[in-house]
Protein backbone atom coordinates (compact mmCIF):
# COMPACT_ATOMS: atom_id res chain seq x y z
CA UNK A 1 0.00 0.00 0.00
CA UNK A 2 1.15 3.12 -0.71
CA UNK A 3 -0.05 6.57 0.90
CA UNK A 4 1.89 9.26 -0.54
CA UNK A 5 -0.49 11.89 1.56
CA UNK A 6 0.47 10.87 5.12
CA UNK A 7 2.23 13.27 6.93
CA UNK A 8 5.90 12.26 7.82
CA UNK A 9 7.18 14.92 10.59
CA UNK A 10 5.37 16.01 13.44
CA UNK A 11 6.70 19.40 14.06
CA UNK A 12 5.95 21.77 17.35
CA UNK A 13 8.07 24.73 16.56
CA UNK A 14 8.52 27.48 19.44
CA UNK A 15 6.98 31.53 19.12
CA UNK A 16 9.24 33.95 17.61
CA UNK A 17 8.47 36.30 20.51
CA UNK A 18 10.43 33.83 22.71
CA UNK A 19 13.76 36.00 20.91
CA UNK A 20 12.94 39.11 22.15
CA UNK A 21 11.50 37.92 26.28
CA UNK A 22 14.94 36.22 26.43
CA UNK A 23 16.86 38.72 24.82
CA UNK A 24 18.26 40.08 27.95
CA UNK A 25 18.11 36.58 29.32
CA UNK A 26 21.57 35.71 31.20
CA UNK A 27 22.36 31.91 29.66
CA UNK A 28 22.76 30.85 33.57
CA UNK A 29 20.20 31.85 36.13
CA UNK A 30 21.65 30.67 39.93
CA UNK A 31 18.66 31.16 41.71
CA UNK A 32 15.34 28.91 41.85
CA UNK A 33 13.47 31.70 42.69
CA UNK A 34 14.86 33.51 39.19
CA UNK A 35 14.20 30.17 37.14
CA UNK A 36 10.71 30.03 38.22
CA UNK A 37 10.03 33.74 37.95
CA UNK A 38 10.76 33.01 34.71
CA UNK A 39 8.82 30.18 33.39
CA UNK A 40 5.71 32.16 35.77
CA UNK A 41 6.77 35.15 32.95
CA UNK A 42 6.62 32.79 29.78
CA UNK A 43 3.79 31.59 30.85
CA UNK A 44 1.54 34.90 30.95
CA UNK A 45 2.79 36.05 27.81
CA UNK A 46 2.47 32.63 25.97
CA UNK A 47 -1.56 32.78 26.06
CA UNK A 48 -1.52 36.50 25.53
CA UNK A 49 0.40 35.85 22.41
CA UNK A 50 -2.23 33.17 21.37
CA UNK A 51 0.14 29.99 20.92
CA UNK A 52 -1.85 28.21 23.96
CA UNK A 53 -2.55 27.69 27.37
CA UNK A 54 -0.89 29.56 30.13
CA UNK A 55 2.19 27.77 30.52
CA UNK A 56 5.73 27.43 30.14
CA UNK A 57 8.94 25.49 31.09
CA UNK A 58 12.63 25.64 31.16
CA UNK A 59 15.19 22.77 31.51
CA UNK A 60 18.64 24.02 32.79
CA UNK A 61 21.55 22.29 34.31
CA UNK A 62 20.75 21.31 38.13
CA UNK A 63 24.21 22.41 39.40
CA UNK A 64 24.70 25.68 37.74
CA UNK A 65 21.66 26.95 36.66
CA UNK A 66 22.96 26.83 32.93
CA UNK A 67 19.61 26.87 30.70
CA UNK A 68 19.21 24.38 27.96
CA UNK A 69 16.12 25.26 26.86
CA UNK A 70 12.91 26.67 27.04
CA UNK A 71 9.46 25.76 26.52
CA UNK A 72 5.89 26.60 26.27
CA UNK A 73 2.46 25.56 25.39
CA UNK A 74 1.55 25.38 22.03
CA UNK A 75 -1.36 23.66 21.09
CA UNK A 76 -3.32 25.90 19.39
CA UNK A 77 -0.62 27.29 17.31
CA UNK A 78 0.56 23.76 16.27
CA UNK A 79 -2.92 21.93 16.23
CA UNK A 80 -1.11 19.28 18.06
CA UNK A 81 -2.29 18.22 21.32
CA UNK A 82 0.87 17.24 22.64
CA UNK A 83 2.47 20.60 22.52
CA UNK A 84 2.88 21.14 25.97
CA UNK A 85 5.84 23.33 27.55
CA UNK A 86 7.10 20.23 29.35
CA UNK A 87 7.12 18.75 26.22
CA UNK A 88 8.52 21.24 24.09
CA UNK A 89 11.15 22.38 26.61
CA UNK A 90 12.02 18.46 26.84
CA UNK A 91 12.42 18.14 23.43
CA UNK A 92 14.38 21.26 22.39
CA UNK A 93 16.79 20.16 25.27
CA UNK A 94 17.15 17.04 24.52
CA UNK A 95 17.58 18.09 20.46
CA UNK A 96 19.99 20.55 21.33
CA UNK A 97 21.96 18.12 23.55
CA UNK A 98 21.72 15.41 20.98
CA UNK A 99 20.31 13.14 23.79
CA UNK A 100 17.14 11.02 24.46
CA UNK A 101 18.13 10.36 28.28
CA UNK A 102 18.82 14.18 30.10
CA UNK A 103 20.36 11.69 32.82
CA UNK A 104 22.86 10.14 30.21
CA UNK A 105 26.33 9.04 31.15
CA UNK A 106 28.84 12.04 30.59
CA UNK A 107 26.05 14.82 30.73
CA UNK A 108 25.12 17.07 33.98
CA UNK A 109 21.76 16.35 36.00
CA UNK A 110 19.33 18.44 34.38
CA UNK A 111 16.23 20.27 36.41
CA UNK A 112 12.52 20.99 34.57
CA UNK A 113 11.10 24.11 36.29
CA UNK A 114 7.54 24.45 35.68
CA UNK A 115 4.94 27.02 36.49
CA UNK A 116 2.58 24.24 37.81
CA UNK A 117 1.74 20.73 38.27
CA UNK A 118 2.15 18.46 35.32
CA UNK A 119 -0.65 17.20 33.55
CA UNK A 120 -1.08 13.12 33.07
CA UNK A 121 0.64 13.72 29.78
CA UNK A 122 3.86 15.96 31.00
CA UNK A 123 3.81 13.37 34.27
CA UNK A 124 4.93 10.85 31.89
CA UNK A 125 7.28 12.71 29.86
CA UNK A 126 9.15 14.16 32.68
CA UNK A 127 9.37 10.76 34.17
CA UNK A 128 11.37 9.54 31.15
CA UNK A 129 13.20 12.04 30.06
CA UNK A 130 16.37 11.78 32.07
CA UNK A 131 15.71 14.94 34.91
CA UNK A 132 16.87 14.50 38.09
CA UNK A 133 14.80 17.21 39.55
CA UNK A 134 11.15 18.76 39.17
CA UNK A 135 10.51 22.46 40.17
CA UNK A 136 7.15 24.04 40.07
CA UNK A 137 5.92 27.63 40.70
CA UNK A 138 2.76 25.88 42.30
CA UNK A 139 0.99 22.56 42.15
CA UNK A 140 -3.10 22.11 43.64
CA UNK A 141 -6.79 22.34 42.20
CA UNK A 142 -6.47 26.17 41.45
CA UNK A 143 -5.12 25.63 37.66
CA UNK A 144 -7.87 23.16 36.98
CA UNK A 145 -10.81 25.53 38.66
CA UNK A 146 -9.46 28.58 37.33
CA UNK A 147 -8.16 27.84 33.88
CA UNK A 148 -11.00 24.31 33.38
CA UNK A 149 -8.71 23.02 31.53
CA UNK A 150 -8.72 19.32 32.15
CA UNK A 151 -5.22 17.62 33.71
CA UNK A 152 -6.21 14.19 33.43
CA UNK A 153 -6.51 11.43 36.61
CA UNK A 154 -3.14 11.84 38.10
CA UNK A 155 -2.44 9.25 41.13
CA UNK A 156 -2.24 11.13 44.48
CA UNK A 157 1.31 9.76 45.34
CA UNK A 158 2.95 11.66 42.04
CA UNK A 159 5.26 13.13 43.98
CA UNK A 160 6.48 9.91 45.58
CA UNK A 161 6.40 8.00 42.23
CA UNK A 162 9.44 10.52 40.73
CA UNK A 163 11.37 10.39 44.20
CA UNK A 164 11.21 6.88 43.94
CA UNK A 165 12.56 7.07 40.53
CA UNK A 166 15.85 9.48 41.74
CA UNK A 167 13.55 12.68 40.79
CA UNK A 168 13.76 15.35 43.48
CA UNK A 169 10.70 17.04 43.08
CA UNK A 170 10.42 21.30 44.81
CA UNK A 171 6.67 22.78 45.17
CA UNK A 172 5.31 26.27 45.40
CA UNK A 173 8.22 28.33 44.79
CA UNK A 174 5.81 31.04 43.99
CA UNK A 175 2.36 29.44 44.33
CA UNK A 176 0.34 32.77 44.34
CA UNK A 177 2.54 34.61 40.72
CA UNK A 178 1.36 31.43 39.38
CA UNK A 179 -1.73 31.71 40.34
CA UNK A 180 -2.17 35.23 39.41
CA UNK A 181 -1.55 34.15 35.35
CA UNK A 182 -4.12 31.63 35.94
CA UNK A 183 -6.72 34.40 37.13
CA UNK A 184 -6.16 36.80 34.10
CA UNK A 185 -6.33 33.80 31.73
CA UNK A 186 -9.34 33.00 33.47
CA UNK A 187 -10.71 36.63 32.82
CA UNK A 188 -9.76 36.55 29.28
CA UNK A 189 -11.39 33.09 29.06
CA UNK A 190 -14.77 34.74 30.14
CA UNK A 191 -14.96 37.89 28.04
CA UNK A 192 -13.96 35.67 24.36
CA UNK A 193 -10.48 36.76 24.71
CA UNK A 194 -8.59 33.04 25.22
CA UNK A 195 -9.48 29.60 24.04
CA UNK A 196 -10.08 26.49 26.27
CA UNK A 197 -9.14 23.46 23.99
CA UNK A 198 -10.05 20.60 26.32
CA UNK A 199 -10.70 17.86 23.54
CA UNK A 200 -13.83 16.60 25.49
CA UNK A 201 -15.69 19.64 26.71
CA UNK A 202 -17.79 17.61 28.90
Amino acid sequence: MHLPHLARAVTLELPAWLDDELADVPDVIPTTEDRVALVNRLADRNWREGNGGPFAALIAERATGRIVSVGVNVVLASNISLGHAEVTAIGTAQSRLGAWDLGGAGLPEHELVVNWRPCVQCYGAAMWSGITSLVLAGHGPECEELTTFDEGPMIDTWVEAFEERGISVTLDVAKADAVRVFEAYRDAVDTGGAVVYNARQA
